[in-house]
């Protein structure tokens, strides 16, 4: 039963066209190559210079023992909104139920500044 089936789906689906069967086996020739490309002395090599890269710009790191960057907590809950997130929340609350159609626009540019300026 699931041989017929099978055939069933084999039907509705048109044959590849040449053209297509061509792109598909270029870009199967280029994936075997790329990965050919990646040995170990490839992959030392790159870690060698993302190493390098942060010793130069160690400069700019920022402490994170100053700052908390998690998203989730140990059970997997989303984290609280930050500050910020919150204050333009509020504003946008605010704006939407002071405003009428005709003020929409200027309430868009006004939201729009506050958030590029911050």
């Amino acid at each position: 039963m699931a041989s017929s089936s099978e055939k069933e789906r084999r039907k509705l689906i048109a044959e590849e066209s040449p053209k297509t069967r061509k792109a598909r086996e270029k870009l199967k020739r280029q994936l075997d190559a790329f990965e050919k490309k990646i040995t170990p002395q490839a992959l030392e090599k790159k870690a060698i210079e993302i190493q390098r890269w942060i010793a130069r710009h160690a400069s700019s790191r920022v402490p994170l023992k100053t700052k908390s960057i998690s998203l989730f907590d140990e059970n997997q809950n989303a984290a609280d909104l930050s500050q910020r997130v919150s204050l333009l929340a509020d504003q946008i609350k605010k704006d939407f139920q002071q405003s009428t159609k005709v003020e929409g626009n200027e309430m868009m540019s006004k939201l729009k500044k506050m958030v590029t300026k911050n």
